[in-house]
């Protein structure tokens, strides 16, 4: 029997986000990352997108592991809404056990994983597959990616990563584990995207300490700085370089604090107990001492910064004033510029000194042009794929590869989507291009502890709402006496302003009754959903004739079913 197999993606292709690869091996599956994406504008109310993960439920008796790399929500963030459904041993660093458990916590969900802890540099057999892990430099600590033995050759995942030499036990480029793994050869490299149009090295340009200094100089009270949750790297730097100039560190918020100590308690941060100092107590430390840190997941910690600025944050004794310096480490991300730039207006209009770091002065820890063709120099892949980024950005992954000179060619260099198929027989590729090859696909919307609950016409009324606001229509009809006991009542909310409202509640209120009074005297027949369909569609065309709005429009029809009068028998005492 021939040795097959299949590479495909659930998300993260064309996409930034919602990570979720697979590769069988013949019987076997395997799932790289079980990541989420967080919403834009057009989804108003989800808390969280994540891949539809179908496939893995009808084949979850084939399912052997999930391999997730680091500790981004990215990378794990779907975990803990499909697992119950599809589970299967987690293998991680310690620092990506961790985080996945406390993201769980942090949302309510309470998922038995069954862990299986790896070192960032390590041989692991996973059913009966040897896993060869090497640990790489991204903005969380004890990244990796792997390489699997086939009979063909490695599939080698590279995560994320960039090529950076330092001395730190959290952040290694491990050259030496990647060199053995090419001793052997390489069937197919799958290397992240997300920056594969940057030229040259995204090392040193990702540091944040050389941008620390100035405002450090120069401040006269508290410093103040917002950084992601992903940007541990980082936060790492603000420490040490809070601990060399002397500062006490302060949390901002319990959330904020939660998120260090986790990294303290595993002995992964450097964080001396002297050095920090309560927010119960900070008011007593000198002003000129402290370093507040706010951290968030994406777009919440530019809402923590909206807040503190408007004087709308939960604890009191943060007030920004002229006296203070706030820096702002957390570059905006596509998904959420807009409220990024009111965010930092906010601060500089509360007239504290502000150093904005913008995404030109420091990069994301994502490799480069030149860290990509390292990789690829180095494992001189027969077949390459680029993985995780939107569409240009896999292109561009795809072109540098082509011209890196180790004999990638369009011929065996592949650009796919989510759910399209890479196969291989015996060692030999085919990408299949059939719609009935592909694997589902697609998103799944997370709107609380919801998962999939939300469809797309829910979107489009909660669209309509924010745009277009929503018109109530109630009346209160007799069933005995076919006629109106209460109303018409009509209430506009979002619509429009109250005063121009007057001649719209006027026609509107017409039909309204017109309506009401054709149905009692002669569709009193039809059901009373039928009546409010047809009430909608009314009302909707005189609404849009009159200013061109398509508001939500309720009917809120109560039928008053009189109960039968009796006579009560009193008694006398």
């Amino acid at each position: 029997m021939s040795f097959k197999i299949r590479v495909f993606a659930l998300g993260g292709l064309d996409e930034h986000g919602k990570c979720m690869f697979v590769v069988e091996l013949d019987q076997d599956l395997f799932v790289i990352e079980a990541g989420l994406k967080y919403p834009d504008r057009s989804n108003p109310g989800i808390d969280a997108i994540i891949p539809n993960f179908d496939y893995l439920v009808k084949n979850r008796h084939r399912l052997r592991a999930y391999i997730i790399t680091h500790g981004h929500d990215d990378q794990f963030g779907a975990l803990p809404y499909l697992y119950t459904k599809a589970p299967a041993p987690v293998y991680g660093t310690k620092a990506t056990l961790a985080l996945l458990k406390q993201f769980s916590l942090e949302n309510h969900l309470q998922v038995n994983f069954t862990e299986q802890l790896i070192q960032p540099t390590s041989h692991v057999n996973i059913a009966g597959y040897q896993f060869h892990f090497f640990q790489t430099v991204h903005s969380v600590m004890d990244s990796c990616g792997f390489s699997i033995d086939t009979p063909f050759g490695n599939i080698v995942y590279s995560g994320d990563f960039i090529v950076e030499y330092n001395t730190s036990k959290n952040y290694k480029h491990d050259l030496n584990a990647l060199a053995k793994i090419a001793e052997k050869e390489t069937l197919l490299l799958l290397t992240e995207s997300v920056s594969a149009d940057r030229a040259g090295y995204c090392s040193p340009n990702h540091r944040l300490k050389d941008h620390l200094v100035l405002p450090f100089q120069m401040a006269q009270g508290r410093i103040f700085i917002a950084l992601y949750n992903q940007s541990v790297y980082n936060l790492e730097e603000v420490i040490k370089f809070a601990i060399e100039q002397n500062k006490k560190i302060i949390f901002y918020d319990q959330e904020t604090e939660n998120y260090i100590k986790t990294f303290v308690d595993l002995g992964s941060l450097y964080l001396p107990k002297e050095r920090v100092v309560s927010r119960e107590n900070h008011l007593r430390t000198a002003i000129r001492d402290e370093v507040i840190i706010m951290m968030g997941q994406g777009e919440k910690v530019y809402k923590k910064m909206d807040e503190l600025a408007i004087n709308a944050n939960e604890d009191k004794t943060f007030v920004l004033s002229e006296q203070d310096t706030f820096i702002v480490a957390c570059p905006s991300a596509p998904a959420f510029e807009v409220l990024a730039t009111d965010a930092v207006d906010g601060i500089y209009q509360t007239g504290a000194k502000v150093t904005n770091i913008t995404r030109k002065q420091i990069r994301g820890m994502h490799a480069q042009e030149e860290d990509i063709k390292t990789f690829i120099s180095l494992l001189k892949p027969k077949y390459y794929l680029p993985m995780k980024g939107e569409y240009v950005h896999l292109v561009a992954n795809a072109k540098l590869a082509i011209s890196a000179g180790t004999g990638l060619n369009h011929s065996n260099t592949f650009l796919m989507d989510n759910g399209q198929v890479l196969e291989f027989n015996e060692g030999k590729p085919r990408l299949l291009t059939n719609e009935l090859d592909k694997v589902p696909s697609g998103d799944v919307l997370i709107d609380g502890l919801g998962v999939g609950d939300v469809k797309k016409d829910v979107i489009i009324q909660r669209q309509r709402l924010a745009e277009d606001g929503i018109v109530i229509l109630g009346v209160t009809i007799s069933k005995k006496k076919k006629m109106i006991v209460a109303g018409p009542d009509i209430q506009m909310r979002g619509f429009v302003f109250v005063k121009e409202s007057e001649n719209i509640i006027k026609e509107v209120t017409q039909v309204f009754s017109n309506e009401i009074d054709d149905y009692l005297k002669h569709k009193f027949f039809l059901s009373i959903e039928d009546f409010k369909l047809n009430l909608i569609d009314k009302v909707g065309k005189v609404l849009k004739r009159i200013n061109g709005k398509n508001p939500v429009i309720l009917p809120l029809i109560v039928i008053y079913d009189e109960p039968e009068t009796s006579s009560i028998p009193t008694t006398n005492s």
